[in-house]
This record gives structure tokens, sequence and C-alpha cells, in this order.
């Protein structure tokens, strides 16, 4: 079925609203510490997607399912947020994104070693060793033109497979309790837990506007208002369609960092980075047959969050 032209604005919309946290997060890093960023990003989150969460009736259920709650928010948002925060100290924004949409293969890698463990086709197989091979290429070809500080790129890959493996055990513990009551107690208890540590590295000095507004954009659009189009995206087009977005958002970091904050164009994002993408993309395609592991496994009905 065509996607309805609604479907299409809002495919578009998150497209750019997960496309652009990793340029708000460089802008933000300069002046405040990474815990600020996370805790001022989950607080506002939490303070505006809680209320929406009660008025639907989300918050019991997910409340009779809190241990696995907290493990989704640390491995989903306490852990990543931090991290990537920490890497975009060293590393360019682009490059963050580039190394954020290895999700997919991470997915198909995890549910193959561990829940599913038939033989792949050899399809997908051709996918995983492409884009482990962009990788390669990415990260090989960058490093003949910059520093490349390889703990600040280990730290990425993590990121990548938390974000991976966070929604596959949200799908199989959490299956039937409201993805908007998850998310937002998942910001809930990271602001919380946050706290001390974003009081603690208040910077002397008042933030600049920039700062500011960088902060306000993470917390306001691409996190409260992504989740809410994402879930009528879902609505609209169906889980499998709306995990397409995954592999817009990188793009759209690459376009951003290179145009607004004059990152550099290299070979291994022109080689490289294309080939991260075709690979996620045969990785994870439909095959006749086979059931199709869909993008950043986006069929958990809108469990999976927006990276960066």
């Amino acid at each position: 079925n065509r996607m309805s032209r609604r479907g299409w604005l809002m495919f578009l919309a998150m497209g750019v609203l997960w496309g652009i946290p990793y340029l708000f997060i460089k802008i933000a890093v300069r002046e405040l510490s990474s815990a600020d960023v996370v805790f001022a990003r989950t607080f506002v989150g939490a303070l505006l997607l809680l209320p929406v969460a009660w008025r639907r009736g989300a918050l019991r259920p997910v409340v009779r399912q809190w241990r696995w709650v907290l493990i989704f928010a640390t491995a989903e948002m306490a852990i990543p947020w931090l991290l990537i925060a920490d890497a975009e100290r060293r590393l360019p924004s682009a490059l963050v994104g580039m190394l954020i949409s290895l999700v997919p293969i991470f997915a198909t890698i995890f549910m193959w070693l561990f829940l599913d463990r038939s033989v792949p086709h050899r399809e997908r197989i051709v996918g995983l060793l492409v884009g482990l091979l962009g990788v390669g290429l990415l990260l090989g070809l960058d490093a003949l033109s910059r520093p490349m500080p390889l703990a600040k790129v280990v730290e990425i890959l993590f990121v990548a497979f938390l974000y991976a493996v966070a929604p596959i055990l949200a799908d199989r513990k959490l299956s039937g309790v409201p993805a908007v009551g998850v998310i937002a107690v998942s910001l809930a208890i990271v602001a919380t837990g946050y706290l001390p540590f974003a009081v603690w590295t208040l910077p002397t000095a008042w933030p600049s506007a920039a700062a500011l507004a960088s902060l306000a954009v993470l917390a306001v659009l691409c996190t409260s208002l992504a989740f809410v189009i994402f879930f009528a995206l879902i609505a609209e087009v169906g889980p499998l369609r709306a995990g397409v977005v995954t592999f817009v958002n990188p793009a759209v970091a690459v376009f951003l960092g290179i145009t607004v904050l004059s990152e550099q164009l290299t070979w291994g994002t022109v080689v490289g980075f294309p080939m991260v993408l075709l690979g996620s993309w045969l990785a994870t395609r439909s095959v006749p047959g086979l059931p199709a592991p869909s993008p950043d496994i986006a069929a958990m009905e809108g469990k999976t969050l927006p990276h960066g």
C-alpha cells in the first residue's frame, strides 16, 4: 500500500528530529558536562511526557514491570546518552551519527546469536559483511585525515550495541506495556539518577544562549515531540515502515555536521558510510519465506528510542 501524504510528512519529520540530536549535543557539551546534558534532556522530556502517559492510563502497567523498565532505561538512555555526549567532545558529530547507523547490524547479529539460531539467509550474511567492511573503511580512511581517538570510537560502538539490544529486551519483557508509559517513566528514572551528578557538575558561568537552546531542542523536539510523532507514524504506516526512518537519521547528522559545524568531509564518509547503510538494509530487509527483522527492530510497536 502507498504511504499517505500524512504518513510521508511524519516520516520526514522523524528523519529530521532523530537526525539533529548529534548537532545539538555537540553544541551543548562545549559548555556543559555530559551529565548536565543528559539530565536536562530527560528531566524536561519526563515533565512533558508523564502527563500524556497519565491521561492514556499508561503508567500503572509500567509500575508493575518496574525492574525491566529500569533495565531498559539504563540500556537505552542512561548509558548511551552519557557516552554520546562524552564522545562528541572529541569526535565529529557526523562520525558519531554514522557509527550509530550500525544499530540494525548489531541487532541482526544479536538476534542470530542468542534468540534465533537458524542459519541466516545468504543475503543477510552479505549485508552484515558489507556493513562491517563499510565501518572498517569509514574509520580507516578517516584516520588518515584526522586524529581518531579509539576510546571514543569504542564508546559509540558500545552505544550502537545497547541501542540494538535494549529494544529487543523490551519486546521480550515489556510486551503489552504501553510504549508511551515505558518511555515517560524511563525518562523520569534517568533524570532522577542523574540529578546529583548534574548538580555537582553545574558550570560556574551561566551557559550561552546557544547551549540553552540546544538543550531545549534536545528535550522538547528530539525527545518529547519526536515520541508523539513516532507513535502516530506507527499507527499510520505500521512499525516496519516506521522503522525505515533509522536509515534517514545518520544522513541528516552527516549533512548538518558538514554544513553547520564545518566538519570535514572525508573519503571515509564518501566510501564507507554508503556501505554501512547498504549493509544494514540488506541485513534487515524482507527475504521471501523468512521473517524480516525490521530496521532497529522497529516492529516493537514504538519501543525504539531516538538514536542520539
